[in-house]
């Protein structure tokens, strides 16, 4: 594939520039979202940003690499397959940001945090033993990088961690995964739930009072997309303590709005989408390998599915 015209959507001709090789065969063209015309789209071999520009088409495009891991808001275009578009996405270090993310709300809840800043108020002296990573059971949804890093940090602590994909392949740092389907018996033992896992027709609300309805007391946290959760389902679980306790970074409106009850609760902690910001550095640097190998005819890890939807 050759590609020779570059269209960025956004400003950053400055931090392409750092990390450009001293001689490129590429035209660049640096358009902000909404400025980008049809002669732009015309012009342009590659298309480069977070989201699509309004009133997105085609054109003689033969590539989109989006900023983001997700690439859902590309997706609801059509005719993907139909032109022939490579689409890839943006790999980096979201796994490790998920997992610290991920492990910090563990390690919080495990070490009492909550507890003991209550009896620091009250200036009570009121021992209570925090518990241990190693004996917890995870149960993570999604096995691809994300999930695999967060198994491999688990694991390391010595917890128990089990995956749930959709095909169910085998995953090292899980001690066993299994498929969607089979995944109630697994969740029935989980100390922790946590969902890393993409939006596709598939996962769609796949968090439902049925799923809710396995757990003992789980603890939840949601790192993937708001709706793979259906929310009433959720706060239904967390009344009758089939939940113990909700972290959720993403949520199916966001902003979340204010007359949302999910502000409310003591057992929902609530994150505006920050446990894995795309770093625009990151971004540029996976582009230009993508590019690179693209250029070279190398094997391209970051292209998206389009029967799986990532």
């Amino acid at each position: 594939m050759n590609i020779h015209n570059i269209l960025v959507a956004g400003s950053y001709e400055k931090e392409f520039q750092e990390q450009l090789p001293a001689e490129t065969s590429q035209s660049f063209r640096f358009k902000q979202v909404d400025d980008i015309t049809e002669e732009d789209l015309s012009w342009a071999d590659a298309y480069v940003g977070f989201k699509p520009c309004r009133g997105f088409r085609f054109a003689d495009l033969k590539w989109v690499h989006s900023f983001n891991a997700g690439v859902n808001n590309c997706l609801e275009i059509d005719g993907w397959k139909e032109h022939e578009i490579l689409l890839t996405r943006t790999v980096c270090s979201f796994g490790q940001r998920i997992s610290e993310y991920c492990l910090s709300y563990v390690l919080r809840d495990l070490q009492n945090h909550h507890y003991f800043e209550g009896k620091q108020r009250e200036k009570k002296w009121a021992p209570k033993t925090p518990q241990m990573v190693k004996d917890q059971t995870i149960v993570i949804f999604g096995t691809g990088e994300i999930g695999q890093e967060a198994a491999k940090i688990f694991s390391s602590l010595g917890a128990a961690v089990y995956g749930v994909s959709q095909s169910g392949k085998q995953k090292t740092h899980f001690q066993k995964v299994v498929e969607t389907g089979s995944a109630g018996t697994l969740a029935a033992q989980a100390d922790w739930i946590i969902s890393t896992l993409p939006l596709t027709k598939e996962t769609n609300k796949l968090f439902d009072r049925t799923f809710f309805s396995h757990l003992n007391e789980a603890a939840f946290i949601n790192v993937g997309r708001g709706h793979t959760v259906n929310e009433q389902a959720l706060i239904e679980a967390l009344n009758c303590r089939k939940v113990r306790c909700a972290v959720l970074d993403v949520l199916e409106t966001e902003p979340l709005p204010e007359t949302s009850e999910l502000w409310g609760r003591d057992d929902i902690v609530i994150t505006p989408h920050i446990s894995a910001v795309t770093e625009l550095n990151e971004a540029i640097s996976c582009f230009l390998d993508t590019l690179k190998k693209i250029e070279n005819n190398d094997a391209i890890p970051n292209r998206v599915d389009f029967l799986k939807g990532y």
